[in-house]
């Protein structure tokens, strides 16, 4: 399984590389689901793990619908992130009506060029996730960050599975939502995911009990 964990400072990064993650999705005030980082952040993270770090490009918090303005700044942040070495992209863009913005994410993913995109939660958000995967797919996304709509991964896990059945290689499902350690064998067999994505400082303290 791999551990993708989502940090926001260099200590939690070298921290979560120490822990065993194998990706880092990089972001800023996680307090409000994450933001584009810094630049001096993304120089500061890349100089201290060896890992894949994959940065999130959402330039404020709120929603999911993202005017002109907004994509150009994002652009800006993708061109910026490949400057100073970002290993991938991660984005989500939403219509009014909480579908897919494929028009937004089309141009996001060409501004990403060859840097593999992953699609993050605004997935959840949805009306459709079948739909929403098979225009993720069109639009040349990577990975898709996804709970399958529940509150927590392991919630999720069946829907989850259909997402991995449905996904038949062409996208990869990583799984996210309040995963802990001891979770972690029955949301792999439920679901066949094999990537799960963490927020560090919590995964980091395994509960004595399963957490949500």
């Amino acid at each position: 399984m791999l551990v993708e964990a989502c940090i926001e400072t260099v200590a939690s990064a070298v921290a979560a590389e120490r822990g065993g993650a194998r990706r880092l999705e990089l972001c800023a005030n996680l307090a409000d689901a994450g933001t584009t980082p810094s630049a001096g952040m993304i120089a500061a993270v890349k100089a201290s793990v060896t890992i894949p770090v994959f940065v999130i490009i959402r330039p404020r918090g709120g929603g999911f619908v993202y005017s002109g303005s907004e994509l150009d700044v994002m652009r800006r942040d993708i061109a910026e992130a490949q400057r100073l070495g970002a290993d991938g992209i991660v984005i989500g863009a939403l219509n009014d009506d909480g579908r897919v913005d494929d028009v937004r994410t089309r141009r996001l993913v060409a501004a990403a060029g060859a840097l593999p995109v992953t699609f993050h939660r605004a997935f959840d958000a949805t009306p459709d996730q079948s739909e929403a995967l098979e225009a993720l797919v069109a639009c040349g996304v990577r990975r898709v960050l996804t709970s399958g709509g529940a509150a927590t991964a392991l919630e999720g896990a069946d829907r989850l599975g259909a997402l991995v059945v449905q996904s038949a290689g062409r996208i990869g499902v990583l799984a996210g939502g309040a995963i802990w350690k001891e979770q972690i064998p029955e949301l792999a067999q439920r679901s066949g995911v094999t990537e799960i994505h963490v927020r560090w400082t919590r995964f980091a303290r395994m509960p004595a009990t399963n957490g949500s």
